[in-house]
């Protein structure tokens, strides 16, 4: 794993495709049956990008405090947004847009010292090459079931075709390691379908790595990724090694009118600090419009989160995952060096913070966006057993930050805290 990405904390996922036309969901509107594949694919001629701008995307993206971005280059659909030559199904080839967007963003991205992320679909709904066999090669009894853009309807499977179609991906994945300057991160979508010996796994992933040795690939690859993945739902438990939560500023990943679900500004900026809590990413995702402009709310969003970001950045970045919640009943991170915590308070505290379990004398405590310095008492302890007493940080609503406060907390030592269940005092 590359220490910039366990460092960067923020990325932003961007959905964008011909799906954004009609504002229907991304390749799924067709395979589901909600709508015919014809019908949908009648999208390419209203896909112009006429207001498309990377360097604004790569500004919003810089802005929004995050390190690295990640963009569809090709959807479940096939529809590319590359110059392919692999395949006519791209924007440049079959829509007004006639531009290969990929090359823009990775030129806007990379120019600001943002990492190069590429989501790349490994399922191809749309082309004929794909539905050539079942996963792991085990045809279903009922026939009747099988979905005609995954699988042979008729059951007979054709692994000639299906080796056809690896390389079909093969050549498009080489283009999108070689066409654009460097490529941080891969984010494979779709590995489910087949198994990882039809994936040809671990030499696909070896492949892909002959172009950069750096590489980052995502968990979704029949578990060959380097790093976990949890969608929509935050983890509970923190996951084993890096991870990263990919979520939606609304419902949908792409553009889609009438969703007007909207997580507001608070609940992101929550959301992230939990994220950051359990030594994860965020990987925040926008759907731009068929136009290429992104919605005025989800600009808000990233703009206010950068905002969050920037007064609190010392502790977002260069710092690790927090205490458990079992001390604080809110998120937190400590410095590298082990002598500062940073406690993040959600809400609005009625005259303290509560911190258990702190075994270190506390040189200072700072509300970090005033710069005020905050008074504290302890409570209780059996300081010769070793057991420390409750912390009382004195905190009333008025020192509170608009969304997320964050109390800095010095110490001389690295920071202590006590794990154990207690002891009955037997002499004092």
């Amino acid at each position: 794993m590359q220490k910039w990405f366990e460092e960067a904390k923020l990325g932003i996922f961007i959905h964008y495709g011909i799906y954004a036309v009609d504002g229907v969901a991304e390749s799924w509107s067709f395979y589901n049956g909600r709508m015919s594949h014809e019908d949908y694919m009648k999208q390419l001629d209203g896909f112009t990008a006429s207001k498309f701008d990377a360097e604004h995307w790569a500004d919003l993206i810089e802005k929004s405090g995050a390190k690295y971005s990640v963009l569809t280059t090709k959807h479940h659909d096939g529809v590319a947004l590359f110059d392919t030559q692999y395949s006519d199904l791209n924007v440049v080839k079959k829509t007004p847009a006639k531009r290969d967007l990929i090359k823009e963003y990775a030129e806007a991205v990379t120019k600001r010292g943002i990492r190069l992320g590429m989501y790349y679909s490994l399922i191809d709904w749309s082309h004929p090459d794909y539905p050539s066999v079942f996963e792991g090669g085990k045809v279903p009894e009922d026939l009747s079931t099988v979905n005609k853009f995954s699988y042979p309807v008729d059951g007979v499977q054709d692994e000639a075709t299906w080796q056809k179609f690896l390389e079909f991906n093969n050549n498009q994945l080489r283009e999108i390691m070689t066409n654009y300057g460097k490529v941080d991160l891969l984010w494979f979508d779709g590995d489910w379908e087949r198994s990882a010996e039809q994936w040809n796994l671990p030499a696909f992933k070896q492949y892909l790595q002959s172009f950069n040795p750096d590489l980052i690939i995502n968990s979704r690859l029949q578990g060959h990724g380097d790093y976990k993945t949890p969608e929509q739902g935050i983890p509970i438990t923190r996951p084993e090694g890096p991870w990263e939560f990919c979520t939606t500023i609304n419902q949908s990943w792409g553009y889609v009118p009438t969703d007007n679900k909207y997580k507001s500004l608070n609940q992101i900026i929550r959301m992230f600090c939990d994220c950051i809590s359990l030594g994860g990413n965020m990987l925040l995702d926008i759907g731009p419009m068929e136009d290429g402009t992104v919605d005025k709310r989800q600009e808000d969003i990233l703009l206010g989160l950068g905002d969050w970001i920037r007064t609190h950045e010392e502790a977002v970045f260069g710092t690790t995952e927090g205490i458990m919640t079992r001390y604080y009943l809110g998120g937190s991170t400590i410095s590298k060096d082990k002598k500062t915590l940073y406690l993040f308070v959600y809400d609005a505290p009625k005259e303290n913070v509560c911190l258990k379990g702190l075994c270190n004398p506390i040189k200072k405590i700072t509300v970090m966006h005033s710069g005020k310095e905050l008074t504290h008492e302890i409570h209780g302890g059996v300081p010769w057993f070793n057991i420390p007493g409750t912390t009382w940080i004195h905190m009333t609503p008025e020192d509170t930050q608009e969304h997320v406060t964050v109390l800095k907390l010095e110490f001389d030592e690295e920071l202590d805290m006590y794990g154990g269940s207690g002891a009955v005092v037997t002499h004092n």
